[in-house]
This record gives structure tokens, C-alpha cells and sequence, in this order.
């Protein structure tokens, strides 16, 4: 059995899906016992969803839904989010199909970007040595 009919196995039988403020937003059921892992995972399907569809297509980011997530969710690692020549600098660069809007697959390669770049500073911040005094 391939990993990729597993993982859409496990996704069929484990999320219910449920709606909020007119959103098909996914919920684990027992939500209490789910690792802090699926947690993160159920947190950036409901993060995306929550700006996308706002306009235009209910699965995809526009430019301002994007400007919208990326100024809210990511302004402390993202500081410059609100300068419109570096959020359209990432929706070229996330846009790998270049239909002018962020699918959710286009957003996670964002988050794990984001993610590899902030364990980087840290194991090398981590790695300094400490100065004596």
C-alpha cells in the first residue's frame, strides 16, 4: 500500500469535516488526544481557509488575502509583510504554476520555508559561544 493512499485513508476515516461561520473547516474528532504535531498540522489547514476565499476562489490566496494572512499570522517573522513589493516578490515566488493566487499546497511550501529558516537561526544562534564576562 502506497504511503499516499494511506495518508488519504487516514484522513477519510479520522477528519469529520464541520462548519464554521460558513467555512468547511476540518476537526479531528477527540481533538483532546491528537499530538501537538496534528495539532500544528490541523492549525495551518484552518489558518489557510480562514483567509482563503474571502474572493475569488474558496481554496486559493489572492494578493490580498496573502498581504491579509502574511501581515496578521507572520508580521512578527515577517516584519516587512506590509510593503507591497515584498509580498508580491513571495507570491512569485510561492505562485509555482503562475495563476495569480497561493493554492494550499504553494502555502505549506511558505510555512516549511519559514520553519526551515527559523530552526537554522536557532541552531546557529544556539551554537555561538557564550562570551565571558
Amino acid at each position: 500500500m502506497s504511503s499516499h493512499y494511506l495518508c488519504v485513508l487516514l484522513i477519510r476515516e479520522n477528519f469529520k469535516p464541520c462548519v464554521h461561520e460558513e467555512r468547511l473547516i476540518m476537526s479531528l474528532p477527540n481533538s483532546e488526544n491528537t499530538s501537538t504535531l496534528e495539532n500544528a498540522m490541523q492549525l495551518m489547514i484552518q489558518t489557510f481557509h480562514k483567509y482563503s476565499g474571502n474572493e475569488g476562489d474558496k481554496y486559493t490566496l489572492s494578493r490580498a488575502e496573502l498581504k491579509e494572512m502574511l501581515t496578521t499570522e507572520l508580521g512578527s517573522y515577517l516584519g516587512n509583510a506590509q510593503d507591497k513589493e515584498a509580498v508580491d516578490k513571495v507570491m512569485g515566488d510561492l505562485d509555482s504554476n503562475n495563476d495569480g493566487e497561493v493554492d494550499f499546497t504553494e502555502f505549506i511550501i511558505l510555512v516549511g520555508a519559514l520553519t526551515v529558516a527559523c530552526n537554522d537561526f536557532f541552531l546557529e544562534y544556539n551554537d555561538k559561544p557564550e562570551k565571558k564576562k
